[in-house]
């Protein structure tokens, strides 16, 4: 519970200091680094993968529920990303100031200075199109562009008196050495928390901070999990089980993984260091 708790407060930190770091306009938001981020994901963000027809060494992130045990070893990719160089979340009234939509694309690429057959073209392009796509059966979403937007969505997923927390993947050691993708061993035995519901949130290659967040009817189980890299590097781990895959797209990223069908196994995946997932703060009763 302790880590949980330590987990929450890091991450709501490095939202507020994202929300709140650029005092400057919109349009300079797009910052060096940030183009450059932009640049390198050609379209693939870190929950792309759940989405693309091709494979790539990101989609390796998922496992099946009898994978979670001490001693298992598998392969797991996960990047660091500085939140210090990461696109930044905007206030409310400054996000809502900037058109979100795939038909004002045109004025958007003029807006940040982007050229047309750019790769940061084709990521905003993704990224508008997924937030634009109907949500699954049972599924609800919402692509948040605040802090505050987020936060909205999620109360009305949990209800306006229902205190949440976040867990999130952080790595204990220094993660900046090592291959991304490497064989990861889990330590302990996972940690099941508890969440009647949980809201995930999939952060989005844009020129600020765009989160997909999606709540799902179906059952899903969450899980913390301590992992060490063949390397040393620690990583304290969220993972999401999905118990139901009966309604995902066939072409979904994780069959190919795990060479399944839809509906025959549950399907669990280690979120990305910039992934949340937002709980209720309650105990079972």
């Amino acid at each position: 519970m302790g880590s949980l708790l330590s987990s929450r407060s890091f991450t709501l930190c490095v939202l507020l200091v994202l929300m709140f770091a650029q005092k400057s306009t919109t349009r300079k938001v797009v910052t060096k680094d940030n183009q450059q981020a932009l640049a390198n994901t050609d379209g693939h963000s870190s929950s792309s993968h759940m989405m693309n027809n091709h494979m790539d060494p990101s989609e390796q992130i998922f496992f099946t529920i009898s994978d979670l045990k001490i001693g298992k070893s598998l392969p797991i990719y996960f990047s660091y990303k500085d939140p210090s160089t990461s696109p930044h979340l905007l206030p409310r009234d400054e996000a809502n100031s900037i058109p979100f939509s795939s038909s004002e694309l045109p004025y958007l690429l003029e807006f940040f200075s982007f050229s047309k057959d750019s790769h940061q073209a084709e990521a905003m392009k993704y990224t508008l199109t997924q937030c634009e796509l109907q949500p699954l059966k049972g599924e609800t979403k919402f692509c948040a562009t605040s802090l505050e937007s987020m936060l909205d969505f999620t109360r009305g997923v949990f209800g306006l008196e229902t205190n949440f927390k976040i867990l999130t993947t952080n790595f204990i050691t220094n993660p900046l050495i090592g291959n991304p993708l490497q064989n990861y061993t889990i330590l302990k035995l996972p940690e099941e928390i508890y969440a009647p519901k949980m809201v995930a949130c999939h952060s989005m290659p844009y020129p600020y901070a765009v989160f997909y967040c999606h709540y799902q009817e179906s059952e899903n189980k969450l899980f913390q999990v301590s992992l060490t890299g063949e390397n040393g590097v620690r990583v304290e781990a969220a993972a999401v089980c999905h118990m139901d895959t009966s309604q995902w797209n066939r072409d979904h990223a994780s069959f190919r993984v795990l060479k399944i069908e839809p509906g025959t196994s549950p399907v669990c995946h280690f979120l990305p260091v910039d992934n949340l997932v937002w709980v209720p703060d309650q105990l079972p009763a």
